[in-house]
């Protein structure tokens, strides 16, 4: 794993968040805040809004109701006025009839649209959302290997699930919600210039008050929503590697430091809540503070200019300018806890974005190559490879293997065995030199091509979620149950699988949780068999199986290797019988490679690790 030495790695697996994991956190902590500098940024709206265009009908229909929702509450608020200067004043009964009914049926027609401005807001946040996050699990599918070993899983999960579900906040409810709210203001405003332009300025006088509000708490409100969302994600991702590393940390009595090392991020999380909480605390008193203090100051100057002898402005237009200013200032306070929510949506979204805004460390040319035809033929030319820039991890590395050859890759750990594997996969491109199948550098190879003429059984056997028979045919979906039957016989395990309850319609559960460690062993066996690859990589693939199924899988191993360039990556060299060639890897060099007989004879490396073995054995 990149940048990992064995007991760093084995940490991670057990969740222990030593002080060097602390480091990396904060040092990845510090990375996000400096890429989140502008909160409210109308780049990433736009973004969004991209998002929305291929459900325009919903969103123009949501905008509809928007504008018309804005418009009807002024109207609503203009006739509570109008009925009191009107006809109550007048005490005309006929006249207040009429004047109620209009309203009562307006007001019908309000509560109409505010159900489908709700519900159709909720409708496209839904498939926004659905259409973010499909878009960032493709994009994860198409990112290279080196991407998934620098990001922890639980981050990546908090991306898919926490950060996009901000976003979905801001698009079903912040948006909509501040664009009714602030038509709201407009639509109250002009009413009011309409009715008083004098007191219209008295209202107007609060505007630099909030401004300056919101300037002198919009940062610390954007740093807090910040520390919030990145103090979520670290714990989302200690969870999942913790719960990934149950096994190791049980094993080694870890549990009550991990879980004190835990404890201490969840309490770094509430104080930064708390902070949230603070500084929220602070700024939306003040805002509903200053709305009800200029209310009363406009009681007071309107009613002064109504009772001024000679005035022009009759006692019922105070009131319903009353009715107009509190209808404008009443979005104050909402529009400021949308301004909250909008950091949180924008801190998600930046996250969600810088997803999608990562490169592939390579891609394929538009011109790459799927040849008709392929006899895996493999080539090393001067392979040099490093996972960071100061650790070389395979040092040019040169050798042949032919059509049909089975080739085994030993050494000791950390030798670049799995390295070669991967870069035979193409998992990774080497940094100098070049990798060749059948002449073809893999730079110029369709990725998709080769994993099609590839089979692998990696030494962390992963298994999906559904059944034994739908991981054995993932490679062919077509493959029927007597497929996958016919590549259990072959492997001399049929017997082994159907033992397990259920039999091939077993549930695996998580990870292969249901099943033994052979079990899942077997599983991957057969599934490579079913996909009858012209390269077969298998990579410590009996390091899980017990000597006797061992024994058993001798022979199938033997038809399975047959006909096909096989490479096996091994510790246990009796599943060397059947090589035709021996790498032996030595701190990223290749330092002995031919049969193993002539290693055997020649005393070097590859007969050290042979005679180990025999005196292990032995």
């Amino acid at each position: 794993m990149k940048g990992k030495t064995g007991n760093e790695e084995k940490a991670r697996l057990a969740g222990i968040v030593d002080r060097d994991t602390l480091s990396h956190i904060r040092r990845e902590k510090g990375e996000e805040e400096e890429r989140s500098q502008a909160p409210l940024s109308f780049r990433v709206i736009r973004r969004l809004f991209r998002f929305a265009q291929p459900h325009r009908p919903l969103l123009m229909g949501t905008l509809a109701m928007v504008i018309l929702r804005a418009l009807q509450m002024p109207v609503l608020a203009w006739a509570v006025g109008a009925i009191v200067r009107g006809p109550i004043a007048q005490k005309d009964v006929p006249a207040l009839v009429w004047w109620v009914a209009g309203f009562a049926a307006f007001a019908l027609f309000t509560e109409l649209t505010f159900h489908f401005r709700v519900r159709w807001a909720l409708q496209l946040g839904e498939v926004v959302i659905h259409d973010l996050r499909e878009a960032m699990f493709r994009h994860w599918l198409r990112l290279n290997m080196g991407y998934f070993n620098t990001h922890a899983v639980g981050r990546l999960i908090s991306r898919l699930t926490g950060d996009a579900e901000n976003v979905r906040v801001g698009v079903q409810n912040v948006l909509f919600v501040s664009l009714v709210q602030a038509g709201q203001m407009i639509g109250c405003a002009a009413f009011m210039i309409w009715e008083d332009l004098t007191l219209f300025l008295v209202v107007l006088g609060m505007a630099p008050v909030v401004w300056l509000l919101n300037r002198f708490f919009r940062r610390r409100l954007s740093a807090a929503y910040r520390n919030q969302s990145d103090s979520f994600s670290r714990i989302t991702a200690t969870m999942a590697e913790s719960v990934s590393g149950i096994r190791v940390t049980q094993s080694f009595s870890r549990e009550g430091l991990n879980a004190s090392q835990f404890r201490d991020l969840v309490q770094d999380h509430a104080s930064i809540n708390l902070v949230s909480a603070r500084t929220s605390g602070t700024f939306l008193p003040l805002l509903e503070l200053n709305g009800q203090l200029f209310l009363a100051l406009l009681v007071v100057v309107g009613g002064w200019r109504a009772l001024q002898p000679g005035t022009d402005m009759p006692l019922g237009s105070v009131i319903q300018f009353f009715f107009l200013a509190g209808l404008f200032f009443s979005p104050i306070t909402v529009l400021g806890n949308m301004f909250n929510e909008a950091l949180n949506s924008m801190a998600g979204a930046e996250k969600v974005f810088a997803v999608l805004d990562t490169v592939p460390d390579w891609q394929d040319p538009p011109d790459a190559l799927a040849p008709e035809t392929f006899s895996g033929r493999v080539e090393f030319r001067e392979v040099g490879f490093s996972y960071t820039p100061d650790r070389p991890v395979l040092r040019s590395v040169s050798f042949t293997v032919e059509p049909g050859q089975c080739v085994a890759i030993v050494g000791a750990t950390g030798g670049g065995k799995s390295t070669l594997a991967s870069l035979i996969a193409k998992f990774y491109l080497p940094e100098e030199g070049a990798v060749l199948l059948d002449g073809i550098d893999t730079r110029q190879l369709s990725s998709p091509w080769l994993h099609g003429h590839l089979g692998i059984v990696p030494q962390q056997n992963h298994l999906f979620g559904g059944t034994i028979l739908d991981n054995i045919r993932v490679v062919r979906p077509g493959a029927t149950e007597e497929d996958a039957r016919e590549a259990l016989l072959r492997l001399d395990c049929l017997d082994t699988i159907e033992g397990a309850p259920g039999g091939l319609h077993a549930e695996v559960g998580e990870r292969g949780s249901g099943l033994s460690l052979g079990q899942r062993q077997l599983v991957c066996f057969a599934r490579a068999l079913l996909a009858d690859p012209e390269i077969l990589i298998l990579d410590e693939a009996t390091s899980a199986i017990d000597p006797l199924t061992e024994a058993r899988t001798q022979r199938a191993m033997r038809a399975l290797l047959a006909g096909r360039t096989s490479f096996i990556v091994a510790h246990r060299l009796s599943t060397l019988r059947y090589a035709d060639k021996v790498l032996v890897m030595n701190q990223g060099r290749l330092v002995e490679q031919g049969t193993p007989e002539e290693l055997r004879a020649r005393g070097g490396a590859f007969a050290s690790l042979w005679e180990k073995a025999g005196m292990h054995n032995g």
